[in-house]
């Protein structure tokens, strides 16, 4: 018999919040991995954890996960029935990376987040609590899988410490040179686990980042350990109507695809589209702008102009695309305003903002409207990682095909 995920969550008190620890993690991680070959990364402080839960809420029956198990995942977005490869999210927000993958029939064995208000919409909808910190994580404690994703922070390196070893003369790997940045803990999972493909997304910049020293030492780290690398700047405004520009970089491991894997990052698809169509037909007044805040709008945009700076607001051409959401949306809606016929322009919903990024009218915003203004301005467009991940997929099965037996995903 399947118990819903709805009625566990219920009974076990799933809740997400600041108090959130790992073993919530490992319980709902081990629900998911129960039967594919990881689940024994999982499953001892599972089985603490259940036990405990039991008794704190004074559950009479046995803290068996037999009274659990099979579960019917009543969640917008279930774990595929029959996955062919398996991946790791890392720095998951509310999961865009992972929708696209799955999209794609891959199975999600670990993801990490350490913001609790983003896990909270991440479990609302994937019926999974990602553990914290990922500096906290040992790579040892992550299991194995087929594709590394990660859309990790832009951060300078220190270069001080790598030219006083080189002074020394001694040999510094990418240990030393990207210690202390967010991009380490990738690079050690990465030697640690040997993928056989990553893909990592960041903003644009990250190209030119610090005279672009911060580039150069990723891809020297990423070609270190073992992978012919591949990358690109691409604008998801051709898969949702949004200018946005995200650099992706795609490394196939060496040793596995001996540098004939014939990956090309997607043609654009060649589709008009326009913001109009991803707009609510009603929408609250409380989204409409203040008459201070559009006067305050006004005049910053033409203190800029004055000073020959494009700053200011950016009233949308519903015919066309919007500009970049970002993260500071909820702060005013400067960047993307919608004009009202007789009125001051508003602000996008958040529904709207979700569909900006490409994600289903089904995905669920358990938050509050300025969280989700921040979850959506730091997520990926979906669709473009979709796109992407299509054609590292079809690399993959090609060497995965003849392995099926060794490397099945359900063990």
């Amino acid at each position: 018999m399947s118990k819903k995920y709805s009625d566990i969550r219920e009974k076990l008190k799933i809740v997400v919040d600041k108090k959130t620890t790992n073993e919530m993690a490992h319980l709902t991680h081990y629900f998911q991995n129960h039967k594919n070959g990881v689940s024994q990364y999982y499953r001892p402080t599972a089985k603490e954890y259940l036990a405990e839960l039991h008794e704190n809420l004074e559950i009479a029956q046995e803290p068996d996960f037999q009274y659990y198990l099979p579960i019917k995942w009543d969640v917008p977005f279930p774990p595929p029935e029959n996955p062919t490869f398996k991946f790791i999210d890392l720095f998951a927000g509310i999961g865009g990376i992972r929708l696209a993958f799955q999209n794609n029939g891959g199975k999600c064995v670990f993801t990490s987040e350490w913001d609790s208000f983003a896990k909270k919409t991440y479990e609302a909808n994937f019926g999974e609590v990602p553990f914290g910190d990922i500096t906290q994580v040992s790579e040892k404690e992550i299991p194995d899988h087929d594709i590394l994703l990660g859309g990790f922070p832009c951060q300078p390196f220190s270069i001080a410490g790598v030219s006083k070893k080189n002074s020394l003369g001694r040999q510094h790997g990418f240990l030393d040179k990207t210690q202390g940045t967010l991009f380490f803990d990738i690079a050690r999972i990465i030697e640690h686990k040997k993928p056989k493909v990553f893909m990592l997304e960041n903003v644009k910049n990250l190209v030119s980042h610090d005279k672009k020293k911060t580039f150069k030492v990723i891809t020297e780290t990423l070609t270190e350990l073992g992978y012919s690398i591949h990358y690109k700047v691409l604008d998801a405004k051709y898969y949702v109507p949004q200018h946005r520009e995200r650099i992706i970089i795609v490394g196939f491991k060496k040793s596995i695809f001996k540098e004939k894997e014939t990956f090309e990052f997607p043609e654009p698809p060649n589709t008009e589209l326009a913001i109009k169509e991803i707009l609510q037909r009603r929408v609250d007044p409380k989204y409409t702008l203040s008459d201070k805040l559009w006067s305050y709008l006004q005049a910053y945009k033409k203190k800029h102009q004055a000073k020959g700076n494009g700053f200011g607001f950016g009233l949308t051409d519903l015919n066309g695309v919007s500009r970049t959401l970002s993260a500071r949306y909820y702060k005013d809606g400067a960047e993307i305003l919608i004009p009202q016929r007789g009125k001051n322009p508003r602000r996008l919903t958040p529904r709207e903002c979700a569909r900006i990024q490409g994600f289903p009218d089904k995905f669920i915003i358990p938050v509050s409207n300025n969280q989700a203004y921040k979850q959506f301005g730091n997520s990926v467009a979906m669709p473009l990682i979709q796109a992407v991940g299509k054609n590292i997929v079809k690399e993959l099965l090609k060497i995965n095909e003849p392995k099926k037996s060794k490397v099945a995903v359900h063990q």
